[in-house]
């Protein structure tokens, strides 16, 4: 029981591309995940010159690990947003990632990509009664905001979940879910279809200003370009030139079963949606297209299986009909989480951008996100940008926030609490 699910059932192919000497580009990307494949097919259908570099494959990363929730808006209520970043400020952010999901579906549909796209919502699962209360003011805050959102209450939210072990879900019709690796790397191909160059195994060594411009260094090839993007948010590496704060590591695990037979697959989440639950530290769950149950946590992977066995057992609490259902794949990946939970646009330099902390939304904010840079480092103007770059942002006790989470999910998980 090893591999990540979505590398072996995507179907999605990323042509493949060498470097080797010196190249011209007016967008160099670093990173090849969400956002920074959406920039490149952005820019690239703009009729820019884009190169793409990616240390190992696309969707290596957090993209590629991802549940596939494709949500509207942040793990923050809009009031809180904008409670933090200002009215105006925040007002920008929350519309602009409100229409993250269509922003998805759009790429999906324009461009083919085959990436298993269900568009039935998704249900926030209260895991205790008194998680009702923080529903209801999510759906308050939301339907104030005309957002097609439902309160459900525990005999509906069971039947939709097929589960009896929640109290009650807030289904948002705006969202849904996607086979993340298929989606990222449905991105990168129609990307390299309008021109770009997509190159994987490009570890980046250097970047820096030079002249007017960006240079950076990948082993046996150097890249000039006007306008760069560092792309790399929970996976970047320590490169020379590039300064980014730490973010506090939030480690998620995630298993999936066999397929299931057609009885006990169509009494799980029958309507098709993605669910995750309002546990701080928190679960989610959600099927294949073929049929697979895949539930995923907060937890790193250890030597003893603590999360495994865990995951094992509250696979068989949570939903009885697929008790004995052999598990056939099991993976891991990390988060970017900042102190705020607020996505940040770091200038590097003059036509310079470094985007990061998505906290665990990594879908829609990133083809937002990177859709607006690309178009902001074209053209100079960043009055379309959902939020205003920043020349520096830092980050403090980031390791002990990472412990906090990971001693959370140790603790929860080693007790068998909750579901």
């Amino acid at each position: 029981m090893n591999g990540i699910l979505w590398a072996a059932s995507c179907t999605e192919e990323v042509p493949a591309t060498r470097l080797s000497g010196e190249h011209g580009a007016d967008l160099v990307v670093i990173g090849g995940g969400f956002t920074g494949c959406a920039a490149a097919l952005e820019a690239a259908g703009q009729g820019a010159r884009v190169i793409v570099l990616e240390a190992e494959t696309v969707g290596h990363g957090g993209s590629g690990r991802n549940v596939g929730l494709v949500n509207a808006g942040l793990w923050l209520p809009p009031d809180q947003v904008e409670a933090k970043m200002g009215a105006e400020a925040g007002q920008r952010l929350n519309a602009a990632l409100a229409d993250g999901p269509a922003q998805v579906w759009e790429m999906v549909d324009r461009h083919a990509i085959a990436c298993e796209a269900t568009r039935a919502g998704t249900l926030h699962c209260a895991h205790t009664p008194k998680a009702m209360s923080e529903l209801q003011a999510r759906h308050r805050q939301q339907a104030a905001r005309r957002a097609p959102v439902a309160l459900l209450d525990a005999p509906e939210a069971r039947g939709r979940l097929g589960s009896d072990r929640i109290h009650g879900a807030l289904h948002d019709a705006r969202a849904g879910t996607v086979q993340p690796m298929g989606y990222v790397r449905g991105l990168a191909r129609a990307a390299a279809g309008l021109g770009a160059q997509i190159v994987q195994g490009a570890p980046v060594t250097a970047m820096a200003r030079d002249g007017d411009g960006w240079r950076v260094d990948v082993p046996g090839a150097r890249v000039r370009a006007g306008a760069l993007l560092l792309a790399t948010n929970a996976y970047h590496r320590p490169t020379q030139g590039a300064r980014l704060p730490p973010m506090t590591p939030v480690n998620f695990f995630q298993l999936a079963t066999v397929p299931l037979s057609s009885n006990a697959a169509g009494s799980i989440l029958p309507g098709g949606e993605g669910a995750w639950d309002t546990g701080l530290i928190m679960t989610s769950y959600r099927k294949d297209a073929a049929g697979r149950l895949i539930l995923g946590a907060m937890g790193k992977p250890d030597a003893v299986g603590l999360h495994r066995s865990w995951a094992a057992r509250a696979l068989a609490r949570l939903f009885p009909q697929a008790a004995g259902a052999g598990l056939e794949y099991f993976w891991s990946g990390r988060i970017a989480m900042t102190g705020d939970k607020i996505p940040k646009i770091q200038r590097l330099g003059p036509g310079g951008y470094a985007v990061f902390g998505y906290s665990g939304r990594g879908i829609a904010p990133g083809t937002v996100m990177g859709r607006a840079c690309a178009r902001a480092l074209l053209t100079g103007d960043e009055s379309g940008l959902p939020l205003a770059p920043v020349d520096r942002h830092d980050e403090s006790w980031t390791v002990l926030r990472g412990l906090y989470f990971e001693a959370g999910a140790r603790l929860l998980h080693g007790l068998g609490a909750r579901i």
